[in-house]
């Protein structure tokens, strides 16, 4: 007969279920919200509507609407009226490894006619709006303690010296334009809002920086517009739009997070960069079946650069028309189409490719590199 020490036996089983608990924590799919503004911060200031308080009405009723579903973890910024350092809020993200960073705002014109909804992923826009649009938003690090140290080598001012800094833009681009597309997809198919701009739109957003994971920044419409700052400011309205934030969360999850696949058209977000190409194949070309990442001509051997210059759930035809004039475009695609631009075995080419591309209007394009056809880091590549 063997003797089983009970003491023993619950502190096994104990560890046990605390390992499982944590297993499955780990494989939560982790939502941060972040309300723009905050405190002495008001963000934009128009008839009384009040841009920090909007912020945070919708941003915990988009919390509320996700906390619902137990696969779900939310994490805030800030939960009441603080003030949070702007590269704070993507640490916040980081340490709780989140898996998508969601920054929710309210925008403002003098044009008070101006109305609408934009979302923005991080890139090195030049749109001349867009870069307005970041200077307004970056503008609030100047009211953070000591923040010329904290922040050397950038100017709120001009969103352009971000270059000079990291940015991991490309490894999260293409889900984060994704991401984008399905809240603007709520947006105009749930909510008939109007999208400025007709597509996601890229842009130096300090907050967006130093994110490392998929994220978005979302101007939920314009406070100056007498009729929509009145329902921005309403529950009603805040929670319609958290509504349709929530449901495009969802969406992106059971795409990819889930490891499934949406029949539903309305779920998928549609091709919306600025300056999009405009021929499409067909929709009823192409299978509806999860494809193996493919590569749309013949495998080159070795290694080999190329420049990403756009992504997208839409599958183009690789002509010069629809990529601004540049010719010599291949694709891969798993979830998404990943168009590039050229190739070339040598590194100094591909940069020279990749000036030909950003000079075409392509601001956020980067080199990528393959070797016998298969994705490797760029690094080890140059090596």
């Amino acid at each position: 007969m063997i003797n089983i020490n009970p003491q023993k036996l619950t502190l096994a089983i104990l560890l046990v279920l605390c390992s499982c608990i944590s297993f499955a924590q780990s494989n939560k799919f982790k939502v941060t919200l972040d309300a723009g503004h905050g405190a002495h911060d008001f963000g934009a200031v128009y008839s009384g509507h009040i841009e920090k308080n909007i912020n945070l009405g919708i941003t915990l009723k988009v919390g509320k609407i996700l906390e619902k579903n137990s696969s779900i973890d939310v994490i805030y910024t800030r939960k009441t009226d603080v003030f949070i350092d702007l590269v704070e809020r993507a640490n916040i993200a980081n340490r709780a490894d989140a898996t998508i960073f969601v920054s929710i705002h309210c925008n403002a014109n003098k044009n008070t006619a101006a109305d609408g909804t934009e979302t923005y992923v991080m890139g090195m826009s030049k749109n001349a709006s867009n870069l307005e649009a970041a200077k307004r938003e970056n503008s609030v690090v100047t009211l953070e303690k000591d923040y010329k140290q904290k922040y050397q080598g950038f100017d709120p001012n001009k969103p352009e010296t971000m270059l000079g800094m990291t940015i991991m833009q490309e490894e999260f681009i293409e889900n984060s334009i994704a991401l984008a597309g399905k809240v603007q997809d709520r947006f105009v198919q749930d909510l008939g809002k109007k999208s400025r701009g007709g597509g996601v739109k890229q842009a130096p957003y300090m907050v967006l920086h130093k994110a490392y994971m998929p994220r978005v920044l979302i101007e939920n419409g314009f406070i100056s517009n007498p009729v929509e700052g009145a329902k921005l400011d309403s529950e009603e309205g805040q929670q319609e739009i958290a509504e349709a934030i929530a449901q495009a969360i969802i969406s992106y999850k059971k795409d990819f997070f889930d490891g499934g696949t949406n029949d539903n058209s309305t779920d998928k977000p549609s091709e919306r960069i600025e300056n999009k190409p405009i021929k499409a194949i067909p929709e009823d070309t192409i299978t509806k079946k999860k494809e193996p990442k493919i590569i749309d001509k013949k495998t080159e051997k070795g290694i080999v650069f190329k420049i990403q210059i756009s992504a997208s759930p839409t599958k183009l035809e690789t002509i010069p028309s629809n990529f601004k004039g540049l010719s010599n475009i291949t694709f891969t695609h798993t979830s998404i189409y990943k168009y590039m631009y050229g190739e070339t075995s040598n590194y100094e080419e591909a940069k020279k490719l990749l000036k030909e591309a950003t000079a075409k209007g392509y601001d956020s394009a980067f080199i990528i590199a393959f070797k016998d056809g298969k994705s490797i880091d760029i690094k080890q590549a140059i090596k």
